[in-house]
């Protein structure tokens, strides 16, 4: 009897939802399991001196619950199986984009919605041709195969796409065997707007795409896989709140309801680096894009839906290695992202080869890093950083990779210890199966309390504008 309530009680809240949503906010955060989450509260209640939570935008929504994550295929998912679930409620195999177990197409909530009249939006920070944003337009057996992807993002028709240009926007194989996809995009009647400021002079366009602005960008530009992490970034650089914001002015134009995908992207890449400050950089960024929908939905509340979630967790990051105490402050002291110091001691390496000291490096260890000044390093620590360091010199030191980048055994290693000072763990380089959290707000939001499976997402969605 309390089942068959429930259940009546939930169809109630779907049939009165269903006339009010015009507006839909679906903000997957890659990567971002529960502790990626907490990780970046208690961190920025600790740089406020107190043990806690400084909560963000996304814990503050009314209506939260978790995620089972896994595939058709693999107790761990992947992006692309993970991706297509969110889009589409249909589980597949890993690597496989837009298509179910059998191969078949398959429909996406953004194809739904975008068919009866609304408007779509779908950006990201990493590349608009990744798993993620691909697995709302497109339709392919590989997630590799970027160019088809971005072949039929041309051909979506949908209005808005942003994030950090295409990864592969030609035939990778043969070059001159099919067109660029930028001219499939233009031939389509896309424009694009290269930076946030040249956005504010073609929002006028019938259909746009947003990407990081490039000096001398070509046509066949070979895209770049994320816009700069939030640590690493450069006034100019396009942040996701901002593509957030365009997307909303650029949408909001059309008059008609609007469904927009926002996807923090670079969460999960960090997290495959195990880069704890990277990670909490990117997801305070996500979570700027979050408030950004949050006060479109303040002006229209009884019309928006914003759901909050992730496509799966990645790198088993946990909190708390030794005992009982966090340092998450710790953090504070990176300057950049792993890669970025990968990048500079390559670059000193490389310039002074063998005459490179020990002082040298540890002077960039202790200025973008906190090591061995605000960071107190053992003497056994040091032994350790000091022997990676010879091994560098005599070329032995292979570099550490991860999905989306190789790095210098010798940055790996500080980043790590940073990290064990930080009191944060990490059980791999790759995902996990950990359920991933989902926060909600507006109507019909309280169906996503409780625990749910990733494949429950998208029909609710569908049901709640009206389908």
């Amino acid at each position: 009897m309390k089942r068959l309530f429930l259940a009546i009680f939930a169809l109630m809240c779907v049939l009165t939802a269903s006339a009010q949503v015009k507006y839909v906010f679906y903000m997957i955060g890659d990567g971002m399991g529960p502790n990626q989450v907490l990780a970046t509260e208690m961190y920025l209640a600790e740089l406020e001196g107190r043990i806690g939570r400084k909560q963000l935008c996304m814990t503050r929504f009314p209506f939260s619950g978790q995620l089972s994550t896994y595939s058709a295929s693999n107790g761990i998912t992947d992006s692309s199986a993970a991706g297509t679930c969110l889009a589409s409620g249909t589980k597949t195999t890993n690597h496989t984009l837009g298509l179910d177990a059998k191969g078949e197409p398959v429909k996406t909530v953004a194809e739904e919605l975008h068919n009866d009249g609304w408007a779509i939006g779908i950006m990201t920070s990493v590349s608009i041709d990744h798993a993620t944003p691909g697995a709302f337009y497109a339709h392919v057996e590989s997630r590799s195969d970027y160019y088809t992807i971005g072949q039929q993002l041309a051909a979506s028709n949908f209005d808005f796409f942003g994030g950090a240009t295409f990864y592969q926007p030609y035939n990778k194989k043969d070059p001159k065997d099919g067109p660029n996809v930028y001219d499939l995009c233009e031939q389509a009647g896309y424009r694009f707007a290269h930076g946030y400021k040249e956005f504010g002079e073609l929002a006028g366009a019938e259909k746009l795409i947003l990407i990081q602005a490039h000096e001398g960008l070509s046509k066949d530009y070979l895209g770049e896989g994320l816009l700069p992490y939030a640590i690493d970034k450069k006034p100019e650089d396009l942040t996701l709140p901002q593509i957030t914001e365009a997307a909303i002015e650029f949408l909001s134009r059309k008059n008609q309801p609007f469904f927009m995908m926002v996807e923090g992207g670079a969460i999960d890449w960090a997290c495959h680096s195990n880069d704890a400050a990277t990670v909490i950089g990117e997801v305070i960024e996500f979570d700027q894009a979050i408030e950004t929908a949050f006060k479109f939905y303040r002006q229209h509340p009884d019309e928006t839906l914003i759901i909050v979630t992730a496509d799966h967790e990645t790198g088993g990051m946990a909190l708390g290695n030794s005992n009982y105490n966090l340092n998450l402050q710790a953090l504070q002291n990176q300057k950049e992202s792993l890669d970025q110091l990968s990048d500079q001691i390559k670059e000193m390496h490389g310039q002074y080869g063998k005459n490179l000291k020990w002082q040298q490096v540890k002077d960039l260890l202790k200025a973008q890093l906190g090591l061995y000044a605000a960071v107190e390093v053992t003497k056994e620590e040091d032994a350790e950083l000091q022997a990676t360091f010879k091994q560098m010199l005599a070329n032995k030191a292979k570099d550490e990779k991860s999905l989306y980048s190789s790095v210098s055994a010798l940055s790996k290693q500080a980043v790590k210890l940073l990290n064990k000072k930080a009191k944060v763990g990490w059980t791999t380089g790759s995902h996990s199966a950990a359920a991933v959290p989902v926060f909600a707000i507006g109507p019909g939001a309280e169906l996503f309390t409780g625990w749910h499976d990733n494949s429950e997402v998208a029909p609710l969605i569908l049901k709640l504008t009206g389908k």
